[in-house]
């Protein structure tokens, strides 16, 4: 199951977060929350994280992958890490 398609890195901005419960990802906005707005469970928040860290090269420790929760907070996350390209 591909969790991130499209990330313009440049733009610092996801194009499409795809779950099995993410059906139009057309319509995902910055702002939508994993669970409330994209009907993702525990489990596949985690597997967004794991994807962040595959596709970025970083690794998320547990604490501040607890914090991300939403589109724009994923986003934010990835661009304050120098080490992620």
């Amino acid at each position: 199951m591909s969790l991130l398609q499209g990330f313009d890195k440049k733009q610092g901005g996801v194009a499409n977060l795809a779950g099995p419960q993410v059906n139009d990802t057309a319509n995902i906005k910055p702002a939508a929350h994993f669970a409330n707005d994209l009907g993702l469970d525990s489990l596949d928040t985690v597997e967004v994280v794991m994807a962040i860290e595959e596709e970025f090269s970083i690794e998320i420790p547990d604490k501040d992958a607890d914090a991300i929760h939403s589109v724009d907070k994923a986003v934010e996350y990835i661009l304050s890490q120098p080490d992620a390209h």
